[in-house]
């Protein structure tokens, strides 16, 4: 029982592939294609996407997403440099330090903030103390994640706070959009008010955890700024022969908006978990849920109930107390999400 798809809320990395992606991957499996992005199917993704962003993007296709966050970090950031970032933040906690190494050493300066946000203020604050002493890493780049570890959205206005802070000390800016569409449906904006028109240089664009099998990019708005990473990719060993296969998956989900179909899905189920947790006492919410990550704080004994009824999930330390993630995904169900809910109460009860 332990398996099943309807008692498994512990990431969205746990759903299957997308059935129009898997299509799509049979289709450009027939016949031959030119090799290492030269085929037709990654040009086409490259113009789809800029057609999207409604502005001329440098792409680069990668299969994790810790590698286009750290490939891309790499590319504005030398190893005399630092990158300001939430504390929490994926870059800081789950890629076994990445960044610094395809950096070369580059330093995390890790910053507070509610909610899994750091802001302007922050930012400001940080630069105007950080010292241009040649003993020091200079600050060279912000990241955000979007959306958050804490399930929650930057808005544009915050981005282009945060990118107005930095930038006038020359920071460049850098987005980990490992759910970057849930973000975009949660806020209601274009993918290039979320991005380039925020102040954003660099975007890493993930579908892996949308319901794709393993397609992450690396895009650039200012192709300058791009340079030499074509040689940081092949080198980081992320240049694949048959590139097609990634930019396959690409192309489905931006077809006729399904990838924002997928993400409204499971955002949807998420905000259907949360609404129905309201009204069952002992439990509550750690953060607002406004994408598809939900932080439940609730005692030790009901969340040893709920292991013992099946449900997997991650257990988080907070300072408020115990607490368990629960993540939805594309494939998540409204039967799933009432199943959880329906255990949650009678475990609390």
């Amino acid at each position: 029982m332990a398996d099943d798809r309807s008692f498994d809320f512990r990431s969205d990395n746990v759903a299957g592939v997308e059935p129009e992606v898997l299509a799509a991957l049979t289709v450009a499996a027939q016949g031959s294609a030119s090799s290492y992005g030269e085929d037709t199917i990654t040009k086409r993704v490259e113009a789809r996407l800029a057609e999207l962003f409604a502005h001329d993007v440098t792409l680069f296709t990668v299969a994790t997403g810790s590698a286009a966050n750290a490939l891309a970090l790499a590319q504005l950031v030398p190893g005399w440099g630092s990158i300001l970032c939430h504390r929490e933040a994926h870059i800081a906690t789950d890629e076994c330090g990445a960044p610094e190494f395809y950096s070369s050493g580059a330093k995390l300066a890790l910053l507070d903030g509610a909610h899994g946000k750091i802001t302007a203020q922050t930012v400001a604050a940080y630069l105007a103390r950080d010292s241009r002493s040649v003993h020091h890493v200079q600050p060279m780049a912000v990241s955000i994640s979007q959306s958050t570890e804490a399930g929650t959205c930057y808005t544009p206005a915050e981005i282009a706070a945060i990118a107005e802070a930095s930038g006038k000390h020359g920071l460049k800016f850098h987005m980990d959009g490992a759910r970057f569409a849930n973000a975009l449906v949660s806020l209601g904006c274009s993918p290039a008010e979320a991005t380039w028109q925020s102040g954003i240089d660099v975007l890493s664009f993930g579908i892996t955890k949308n319901g794709a099998m393993a397609a992450e990019a690396v895009i650039f708005f200012d192709g300058a700024m791009a340079g030499d990473f074509a040689y940081r990719r092949k080198r980081g060993g992320h240049l694949f022969s048959k590139g097609r296969f990634v930019s396959a998956q690409f192309e489905a989900q931006l077809t006729d908006g399904l990838w924002l179909k997928l993400a409204g899905h499971a955002n949807a189920m998420a905000s259907r978990i949360g609404q129905a947790l309201d009204s069952i006492a002992n439990v509550s919410l750690l953060h607002p849920v406004e994408a598809n990550e939900l932080f439940v704080l609730m005692p030790d004994a009901v969340i040893d109930r709920l292991e013992a009824a099946g449900f997997r999930f991650y257990r988080w330390e907070t300072a408020e107390g115990p607490c368990i993630r629960l993540v939805t995904a594309f494939d998540t169900e409204a039967a799933h999400a009432d199943g959880l809910v329906a255990a949650i109460r009678t475990a609390a009860g």
